[in-house]
């Protein structure tokens, strides 16, 4: 593939719900561009985006793939992001490295949650977007009831330009409402026809389009409402400029498994969607914080931004990166604003699926990929030593489904760790630890299909297999009564004994552990008195209820009495342990449960829903704050044993919409205790 310049780049990513046929629009555009010899199905698993064994096993993207096609003198980055809301990390790398954003939409179900979700990672990206009703020939489809719906559901800056024209309830024809004219595909191949009569609706078709016209400007605005018509001419400009600028987003429509309506899509895109020179300007933050504008300009000291890392075990680290300033070639010195090191490039790669490309060097505007940028993760920023700037990273969801990992062969639990470290270098939204208190092992994601994708590739790439089970709970105990106890040790061998001897208060305090001394008199030296405080720590590791950590404790040694030869630092450490294992029987000891802070934001609708299911596991609401939108986040307590699968509640009481985070705050007594 030739190079091209920025005003000849596009960089699209295609997002939108689960199924409405993401990939099988990206795979129709590549065939039809000349770009594979055959059109790739996701039922056979033979596309070339959905080319990871995950994805094809599934018959579902759960990565972000590119591809680029060539199309009238125009280069078109294709970025297909994941629909599934556990892969959903997937759809911000995407839309992090494109300037526009094509959305699928299901000619049979409309607008899903992921429309929704795509729209809104477009707007907080400010990228323009562009609609495509999918599966038109399939007889339930109904692309006008869509179209009322994307109107409803996004304002009237939804525009139609490509509309079919039904017949006995399928589409007959296709009508470019901008060109006036109608294209009929028949045995694979387009032919113009005339005009079909299409009486009121084609009326009511241009009335949408003038009034997303007269969105773009407070002039056109003013002019549409005050009766006056537009012409012909401002209506194309009317329309080309505000896709650009994001202002209107145009609808077209067709069959993407047929290929119908895929041509009209591309001449759309090539004339209405942004450049990467139309996104001419980037901003960026220079060492000292101040913002700094980048522009798409090959000629100037070279900046990237890295979207996306995919860790293979052979291959190595795999770096995807979009060019925002300058050119970047094996040749290029590159630093990491990062870790301020620099990275060596041994070669740039083009990437087409799982196909990689080696070419002489990226431009601004365009999408590459570099091997083996040790140090480079997703997110970072890659620019000239001699210009460092930083840019805007990605923003992730944050993971709240948990498991506990365990390997199925004992001593693989360093090639577990290892593999899961290297997958979160691929994956940001996985968060990988080891629990200390537990000793267990604890993988966090998106969601079940996340943590079992994830299981699936820990055996195909680093070899080891794993079980999961629930996190156990970290619990603690305390004491509620205050109480006195001695401990006394003594044991006669030969030469020298062991004698120590010791009275200590334990009594309820606010904090985790304080040691305090009030001997008077000698009755024991002060050089024991470390000893008698180490031996209370090392017994509070273990409660006499369940073998949880002591907390809350403070212990006062207040007298005692030692043997000028036979008493040494074990002697009075046991002493101790002794006193602290009495005390404990009398002190009335409980058991504490964690609680965390939970902050959950859910459309209005499934409030009653969300607060019911807070007080069923014992929580308590404190606070609702509205999130805009239509959305509220409650802010509530609630015990951490009752959150294993709250993630999963969030999601079916609001059909993927909701999200929650959810934070230790403190230790209460457990319910159900005397």
């Amino acid at each position: 593939m030739k190079q091209y310049n920025a005003k000849n780049i596009l960089n699209i990513a295609i997002a939108g719900h689960s199924g409405s046929g993401k990939t099988s629009l990206a795979e129709a555009i590549i065939y039809t561009c000349g770009g594979s010899e055959r059109l790739g199905k996701v039922s056979e698993g033979n596309t070339i985006l959905d080319c990871d064994p995950e994805e094809i096993k599934r018959k579902s993207s759960v990565v972000a793939a590119t591809a680029p096609v060539e199309w009238k003198n125009h280069k078109i980055n294709l970025i297909d992001t994941p629909g599934l809301f556990d892969f959903e990390g997937g759809l911000y790398e995407g839309v992090r490295a494109a300037d526009s954003v094509l959305i699928t939409v299901s000619g049979k179900s409309g607008v899903c949650v992921g429309t929704e979700k795509a729209v809104a990672a477009a707007d907080k990206r400010g990228l323009t977007k562009i609609f495509f009703v999918n599966g038109l020939c399939d007889e339930s489809a109904r692309f006008y009831r869509v179209f009322e719906n994307l109107k409803a559901s996004f304002g009237p800056s939804v525009c139609p330009v490509v509309v079919p024209y039904i017949v006995d309830g399928q589409a007959d024809c296709y009508v470019n409402l901008l060109e006036y004219k109608a294209y009929k595909y028949e045995n694979g191949k387009i032919t113009t026809v005339p005009l079909p009569d299409m009486g009121n609706r084609l009326e009511g078709l241009r009335t949408a389009i003038c009034e997303a016209v007269a969105e773009t400007s407070d002039e056109m605005f003013e002019k549409y409402f005050s009766g006056e018509d537009f012409t012909p001419e401002e209506i194309i400009v009317g329309v080309s400029k505000g896709v650009k600028e994001g202002k209107i987003s145009p609808v077209f429509c067709g069959d993407a498994l047929l290929t119908y309506g895929i041509e009209q899509l591309l001449n759309g895109l090539i004339w209405l969607a942004p450049s990467a020179e139309d996104k001419s300007e980037e901003l960026a933050l220079d060492t000292e914080g101040n913002p700094v504008e980048l522009s798409v300009n090959e000629n100037a000291l070279p900046a990237a931004i890295v979207f996306k890392t995919v860790a293979d075990p052979f291959v190595g680290k795999l770096s995807y990166f979009k060019v925002i300033s300058g050119k970047i070639s094996p040749e290029t010195p590159i630093m990491n604003m990062r870790t301020g090191t620099i990275e060596r490039l041994t070669k740039v790669m083009t990437i087409c699926g799982k196909k990689l490309i080696d070419t002489p060097y990226i431009t601004a505007g365009d999408i590459g990929a570099a091997a083996k940028l040790q140090s480079t993760n997703t997110g970072d920023t890659l620019c000239a030593p001699a210009r460092k700037v930083i840019l805007e990273g990605i923003e992730y969801p944050q993971p709240s489904y948990s498991k506990a990992v365990y390997p199925k062969n004992k001593g693989d639990e360093e090639k577990v760790a290892q593999g899961l470290l290297r997958l979160s270098e691929e994956d940001p939204t996985i968060r990988f630890k080891t629990n200390n208190e537990t000793h267990e092992m604890i993988l966090t994601a998106l969601g079940e299909q996340h943590i079992d994708v994830i299981v699936s590739k820990l055996k195909s790439k680093f070899g080891v297999e794993v079980t999961l089970s629930t996190p156990k709970v970290a619990y603690r105990e305390t004491i509620r009564k205050k109480v006195k106890a001695q401990g006394k040790h003594k044991k006669q061998t030969g030469g020298h004994g062991q004698f120590g001897d010791v009275w200590i208060e334990f009594e309820p305090f606010d904090g985790d552990f304080e040691f305090d001394e009030r001997v008077v008199g000698g009755a024991v030296p002060k050089g024991f008195f470390p000893a008698v405080e180490k031996g209370l720590r090392e017994c509070m590791q273990k409660g006499p209820i369940a073998g949880y950590p002591v907390v809350g404790v403070k212990a006062t040694l207040y007298d005692g009495s030692y043997h000028p030869v036979d008493s040494s630092e074990m002697s009075f450490k046991m002493a101790a342990a002794i006193a602290f294992k009495t005390a404990m029987e009398s002190a009335d000891p409980i058991l504490l449960e964690p609680i965390g802070t939970l902050k959950a934001t859910v459309p209005d609708s499934a409030m009653g829903d969300v607060m019911g299911e807070i007080n069923k596991r014992r929580g308590r609401v404190y606070g609702m704050n509205p999130a805009g939108n239509g959305y509220q986040t409650i802010e509530a307590e609630i015990p951490m044993a009752e959150t294993s699968d709250f993630s999963t509640f969030i999601r079916q009481a609001t059909q993927g919409r909701g999200h929650h985070t959810i934070e230790f705050l403190r230790y209460d007594p457990a319910v159900n205790q005397k």
